[in-house]
């Protein structure tokens, strides 16, 4: 069984969070979706637990932080192709999220934003010649871009 990533976000408007998750093409998954949580689905193994503040409760003692003036993670996903990043990031940018760093050492493209909730994401894409860790053939490639 592949291991599956379930990424648990609070939210303050549940509606308006699974409107925003599902416009730029990420799915909901109805069996798990209810008046208190959504079920986002980013990939077979990836999903996305939107909850509203009374669920997320229920998960643990801490108090809910305030993304839009803390930061404590940063959700990254992958896409396969370069061009894949710029498509994504408009799309959550038209639909409400707040444009954040962009990275651009050649072998390795991103750029980040977060929901109206303040979270944030990267979504980016590392040449494959870089994924096997031959630096020698990604500077070749790239020049002396050195990985991060």
């Amino acid at each position: 069984m592949a291991t599956s990533v379930f990424i648990n976000l609070p939210v303050s408007d549940l509606a308006r969070s699974k409107d925003f998750y599902t416009s730029f093409g990420w799915t909901l998954n109805p069996n798990f979706s209810n008046d208190d949580a959504g079920a986002i689905v980013i990939s077979d193994t990836i999903y996305v637990m939107i909850l509203t503040h009374s669920h997320w409760a229920q998960f643990t003692d801490k108090p809910v932080a305030d993304a839009t003036a803390t930061s404590a993670v940063i959700n990254a996903i992958s896409v396969e192709e370069s061009a894949e990043i710029d498509s994504l990031v408009d799309q959550a940018v038209a639909a409400g999220a707040i444009e954040g760093k962009a990275q651009d050492l050649g072998f390795m493209r991103s750029r980040s934003f977060a929901d109206p909730d303040g979270h944030s994401w990267e979504i980016m894409w590392m040449d494959p010649i870089a994924q096997t860790g031959d630096w020698e053939a990604v500077q070749a490639k790239y020049g002396e871009q050195q990985p991060v």
